[in-house]
């Protein structure tokens, strides 16, 4: 399964006008703007939108989710985990990405196969699925994390120049 849950087979992304992309732009910035003010927005009326914005959810181009921080919800530890694997990364990748405490989940090149990106409630939490969920799982040869000790950066806001 590729991003978003979609096989690794994509069909061709679908093309988005420049008010599909003034439609995405609006939500990054306010996700819970109100079709009754997105529409004058972007030059539609509120049906109109309507419909733009749950083609646009459809068809996966965007999702519109809360975004929250793990600190305040006391999740104290997030981390990435490189992983070095035998055998079908893609059935890896979606076994992996069925635990709760990883959030991220991309086959990569390079030195790791996997990088996962996890959230724990503490070091324990993390050594815990780290060393007894992620190392035992069939297909993992070795595991490597790299604990966060700054968020620097984090955006959403790709793609609609």
């Amino acid at each position: 399964m590729g991003r978003n849950g979609r096989s690794a087979a994509r069909p061709a992304p679908p093309v988005l006008d420049e008010i599909d992309k003034a439609i995405v732009r609006a939500l990054q910035v306010d996700g819970r703007m109100s079709y009754a003010k997105l529409g004058p927005e972007v030059g539609l009326s509120q049906a109109a939108v309507r419909q733009r914005v749950q083609r646009l959810i459809d068809s996966g181009v965007m999702q519109v989710v809360a975004v929250t921080d793990p600190l305040s919800l006391g999740f104290t530890v997030q981390a990435m985990i490189g992983v070095r694997a035998d055998g079908d990364l893609r059935a890896l990748a979606a076994n992996l990405g069925d635990l709760p405490e990883i959030d991220y989940v991309v086959i990569a090149s390079g030195g790791f196969d996997l990088l996962l990106e996890v959230v724990c409630e503490d070091a324990d939490h993390l050594m815990v699925l780290l060393n007894d969920v992620i190392r035992a799982t069939p297909g993992v040869r070795s595991a490597e994390a790299f604990t966060y000790l700054d968020l620097v950066k984090q955006t959403y806001s790709w793609g609609t120049r």
